[in-house]
């Protein structure tokens, strides 16, 4: 019995095909480009490895475009002719996959945390049930999961690195900053590559307003996500967002054009990126020129996917104001798709999912009183949508404007503690910002007498 670079049996026997399948496991927990590259090159080779074949149909529902589905079914039937010959360990993914093409993704989690209780280092199931509760929205199961397995993981262990990246952000999702900040950067000391973890620490700097000590952080450290797939953007986009809350806006514009859109993929991720940061600098009152065209463009022709809620709401957010038709399109679809819930992506449609879109559209037709009501409404459940805190802090600002734009002052600044709460008693420049147009809409400056001539 051969094993993997993490000690676990494999039914792979080829030198060849090992070593691109520990690549693919590396790249899969270090975000790196070359990763689908590997696992073509371990497919081609070992054509029967019902791993391969599961992971492939996996990633591909973590993209989450509907039109990926037919090939992650073809990955699931790959998989399937040669489960027979696949170990009990490996067979869990295949089971996994299945579950999620049933339309049962928190199944699919609950199948790699039977792997994890038999082999607790296995890094690959670890990264993938961390990466599907995330999408989840799933932040206390991520950390749960992650304790579990830490104490089987000594120092040298290929994964551990990347095994403290993934708690330093679920500590920093459940609350615990400082913890947070610490388990990030021992991620990083341990595996250079790891951007999870470096990113983890620049959601801290995120959630607790310390945008200057973020900048700071991310300096000179462009090594630990230059090697990334898309996910490079993503760590650009706290880099923007830093400035933005700094109010350097040219810069943060700088980085949307250089680094965050330098590709123009219609990705969810990549949409997300921009869209939530082209919101957050015009609701400061920056404007953005052109850019939300091409952005409203691409997200026109997702309006009937429906993979997930997360990225339904930012294609919308794409639409509004923009695309009035084709966001009422997307809005109709959500709310079907939340009327007849067949599968849990579509369970979210329902909630958050159909008080969330028309709050979003509300807001783009200047329905200011309305946008608050229903984006209020779906505030309770809105981490259901998947995504991290930060992420979700667009829909945060979007309903605290309307709301002062409705002159809801009090119900504001009641969001407004809330949200200082979850930022461990800080506030970022933003919320100081809005208390101070609450001041000032309750106690307006005495006009200017004008002296009689």
């Amino acid at each position: 019995m051969t094993h993997d670079i993490f000690g676990q049996d494999t039914s792979l026997t080829a030198g060849a095909a090992l070593n691109d399948w520990n690549a693919v496991q590396l790249g899969i927990l270090s975000h790196s480009a070359s990763t689908a590259q590997h696992l073509a090159a371990v497919l081609q080779s070992a054509p029967r490895f019902a791993l391969g074949h599961a992971i492939k149909g996996l990633s591909l529902l973590m993209l989450g475009r509907s039109e990926l589905v037919p090939s992650a079914r073809e990955a699931l039937r790959d998989a399937l002719a040669c489960y027979e010959a696949a170990l009990p360990r490996e067979r869990k993914y295949v089971d996994a996959l299945g579950s999620w093409l049933q339309g049962q993704p928190s199944r699919a989690v609950s199948q790699m945390e039977e792997v994890l209780a038999r082999w607790p280092q296995d890094s690959l199931a670890m990264k993938l049930s961390h990466g599907i509760r995330f999408i989840l929205g799933d932040a206390k199961g991520m950390r749960g999961s992650l304790e579990r397995v830490l104490p089987a993981y000594a120092p040298d262990h290929p994964g551990h690195g990347y095994l403290l990246g993934c708690h330093a952000f679920a500590l920093e999702e459940t609350g615990e900053y400082e913890r947070a900040a610490t388990a990030g950067r021992q991620a990083l000391w341990t595996a250079p590559d790891d951007a999870w973890g470096l990113h983890a620490v620049a959601h801290v700097h995120d959630m607790t307003g310390n945008a200057r000590a973020g900048l700071e952080w991310l300096e000179g450290r462009e090594g630990a996500w230059a090697h990334c797939n898309n996910f490079r953007y993503h760590v650009w986009w706290h880099k923007a967002l830093m400035y933005l809350d700094l109010g350097q806006m040219d810069q943060a514009l700088a980085l949307y054009d250089t680094k965050v859109r330098s590709d123009k993929t219609d990705d969810y991720r990549d949409i997300s990126n921009a869209t939530s940061l082209l919101m957050r600098l015009e609701l400061e009152g920056v404007s953005v020129g052109d850019r939300w065209e091409e952005l409203a463009e691409l997200c026109a022709q997702r309006t009937e996917d429906g993979s997930l809620m997360f990225a339904d709401l930012h294609y919308l957010m794409a639409l509004v104001g923009h695309r009035p038709e084709e966001a009422h399109r997307l809005v109709q679809r959500i709310h079907a798709d939340g009327r007849s819930p067949q599968t849990e992506a579509q369970t979210r449609m329902a909630s958050p999912g159909c008080a969330a879109a028309d709050g979003l559209e509300a807001f783009g037709e200047g329905n200011y009183a309305a946008a608050f009501a229903h984006l209020c409404a779906a505030r309770p459940t809105m981490q259901l949508a998947g995504g991290s805190h930060a992420q979700r802090d667009v829909f945060e600002r979007i309903t605290i404007d309307a709301g002062l734009r409705a002159g809801r002052l009090d119900e504001i600044e009641t969001l407004l503690d809330d949200r200082r709460r979850l930022r461990g008693g800080t506030e970022d420049n933003y919320s100081l910002a809005r208390r101070e147009l609450i001041a000032e809409a309750r106690n307006p400056p005495a006009p200017t007498s004008v002296p009689a001539e």
